[in-house]
This record gives structure tokens, sequence and C-alpha cells, in this order.
């Protein structure tokens, strides 16, 4: 959890921690063009509604407002949020012509695949859609832990023992910052300061080692073993290479 709080900075974008029962009260709110349930005003209904007007699509039925999305992939608009940090996945939507809305949260690092489906489940309650919802869930499901398989298949876990001892204490990126390597009975665990997460090792096939993070929510991060004299871990993406030297 400790690394979701790197979001405070960011919070007038977002990040904000809530509950079902207060975000069903926002809803509510929405739902009646800003209005509270007493029938005072909470914020006017013009500039409330224009937050919902298309500026940019994303695909046919599918457009982007101002901080809310707006589907109408079967004809019924739905105008929804959502939100993601590691370990916790949420969307609020309504139905504006219906009066309908749902607030989903979940905790569970998958939490995204039930997330991406209630959507359709919600419409097919609502107007006795063609039962597809729970099917997608399903195929969604053994989508990831297939493919979750897939990934670790390659890894040994924990990681081999030998490449670990081969592993300095710590090491420095200017730009990224810190990792300290530590163990844990068999485990070897890469700690960044913010957070922390064991690793696996994994032989690559030019005979270079990497070790990879599999905590939940930050699995996949890749540090390969430097082969020069000084020991070193780098981390690369797309675009940028980063090498974390020995201190």
């Amino acid at each position: 959890m400790a690394i979701n709080y790197a979001v405070i900075p960011l919070r007038p974008a977002g990040g904000a921690w809530s509950s079902v029962r207060d975000m069903l009260k926002y809803v509510s709110m929405e739902l009646a063009e800003g209005k509270l349930p007493n029938g005072t005003s909470y914020i006017s209904k013009e500039p409330l509604l224009e937050r919902r007007v298309p500026q940019v699509y994303i695909g046919k039925d599918l457009s982007y407002g101002m901080g809310l999305m707006v589907d109408t992939t079967y004809g019924i608009p739905v105008v929804d949020h959502g939100g993601d940090m590691i370990g916790y996945h949420s969307n609020m939507m309504w139905l504006p012509q219906q009066n309908v809305g749902l607030v989903i949260l979940t905790n569970g690092d998958p939490g995204w695949l039930l997330r991406d489906r209630i959507q359709r489940k919600l419409l097919e309650v609502l107007f006795d859609g063609h039962p597809e919802a729970n099917a997608r869930l399903d195929a969604d499901a053994k989508s990831f832990y297939s493919n979750l398989a897939a990934d670790r298949k390659p890894l040994t876990i924990p990681a081999d023992p030998k490449e670990s001892a081969k592993l300095g204490k710590r090491y420095v990126n200017v730009s990224l910052g810190n990792i300290t390597v530590t163990t844990s009975g068999s485990s070897t665990l890469f700690d960044f300061d913010e957070w922390k997460s064991e690793v696996a090792s994994r032989k690559n096939p030019d005979g270079t080692i990497s070790f990879i993070t599999i905590e939940p929510g930050v699995m996949g991060t890749e540090f390969v073993v430097g082969g020069g004299a000084k020991r070193t871990l780098t981390i690369r993406d797309a675009q940028h290479e980063y090498v974390f030297e020995e201190r």
C-alpha cells in the first residue's frame, strides 16, 4: 500500500480514497443534476452537464468529456469514471435517462476484471438483456491466470541463491533512487525505499541474468545484471535505459 501514497501530490487529478456509501451519494447528486437530497443546489446544472459533452472520441460509441466517459454502445447513455491504484480498482457509473447508478470498489489486484464487466451486467439486469457478462468475465479470468502462469514459467522462484549471492547490497541511480538488496529466508528482496518486492531470477537467452519483481501490483519490473567490472542493474522501457550502480 505504501507506494499508493505517491499519488498524494497529484490529487487535483484524482487519487481520492472513499467508500461505496459516499460515492453513491455523489452519484445521486449527478443523477439529480446538481441537487442534494433536500432539494438544495450543490452545483449548477449547466456546468455539471457540460462535463459530459464529448471532447475526444475514443471509439464509435465512446467519448471523453471532462473527467467523465460517456458510452452509448447499446443505445443507452452510460456516464462513468474509474480509478486504479496498486491492489485497488473502482468505477462509478450512472444512467441519466433511467435514474440508476452503480459503484464498485475492489481490493484485489485482478479486480479490474470484475470492474470492467459490471457495466454490461447492470444493463442486462435493467433491460433483460442477453446474458453475456458472466461468460466474458469467466473468459477474462482464464486468460489472466493463463498469461500469469506463462509469464512465471521461465522464472526461478525463489530467486536462484547462487545468482542472488553475486548481487551488491545497495545500488543507486540519480534519477530513480536506491535499491537495497536483502534476503528473507530463501527469498531475495529489492527495496526501493517507498516500496519493495520479492524478486525472481531468470537466465536469458544471451546468457545474462535478470531479476524480476513478483509482488502483486508491481509484477514484471525487470533488472538485468551487468557484466562489467562494476556491479550494475539495468532497467529499460521502450524509450529509456536506467543503470543502477553499486555504492
